[in-house]
């Protein structure tokens, strides 16, 4: 059967990968990853925050930077208007569901924030600090798939990185949302893998030592 998409010529060129690498870890906070939320019962998301974890190690262990955000507010006057019931009433600074998930988090290590909007670049400090790591590589992990990754994965391609996703690092709600949206993403501004393949682009000497 024909694909229109790669008919038109989508999706039919590789980014690959830099020699400056970092990790992103989008919105691994308890609202998510911990079953007591109400949207902390997501099996995918579950499931990509513990092979992050996995990812995570490797990265630090190789000296990769890791840049990490979770999202919270003031107040009301300072929220976006969420269609998101859990985001409006238990998002706010210092609220449990916003505290950084244990299983991801090496506070000695990373580079963690708070962010107000879908995307972890927007209106936060993460492009000074990458680019004061020399960053040409950006690792996206996180949740969700269809929201904040895929606004993450966006401004990433538009402030001119080379994507990576892994696609066992993201999780949604839905698992048909998830695949459509990499699928979507894939064919416009990233390269879609495994985080068996990042790991081994981490650990080759195909990238610079430091990230």
């Amino acid at each position: 059967m024909s694909d229109s998409y790669q008919d038109a010529g989508y999706g039919t060129l590789d980014i690959g990968y830099g020699k400056r690498p970092a990790v992103l870890v989008v919105d691994f906070q308890l609202a998510f990853t911990n079953p007591a939320f109400p949207i902390g019962k997501l099996p995918m998301v579950h499931s990509a925050c513990d092979r992050t974890a996995r990812l995570l190690a490797v990265a630090r262990r190789h000296e990769v930077p890791v840049a990490k955000c979770y999202t919270a507010y003031g107040s009301g006057a300072d929220m976006p208007l969420w269609k998101v019931k859990p985001v409006r009433e238990e998002f706010m600074y210092g609220d449990p569901g916003t505290a950084i998930e244990p299983k991801v988090h090496d506070p000695d290590y990373d580079f963690t924030f708070c962010k107000s909007a879908p995307s972890i670049f927007f209106l936060t400090p993460l492009t000074t600090f990458l680019t004061r790591q020399q960053v040409d590589t950006v690792i996206v992990t996180g949740c969700t798939t269809s929201g904040c990754v895929r606004a993450s994965i966006v401004d990433a391609f538009s402030h001119g990185y080379r994507v990576i996703v892994p696609e066992d690092c993201v999780g949604d709600a839905d698992e048909n949302a998830h695949d459509a949206n990499l699928a979507d993403c894939a064919r416009r501004y990233c390269d879609v893998v495994d985080a068996d393949d990042v790991e081994s682009y981490l650990t080759s000497s195909r990238r610079t030592a430091g990230g």
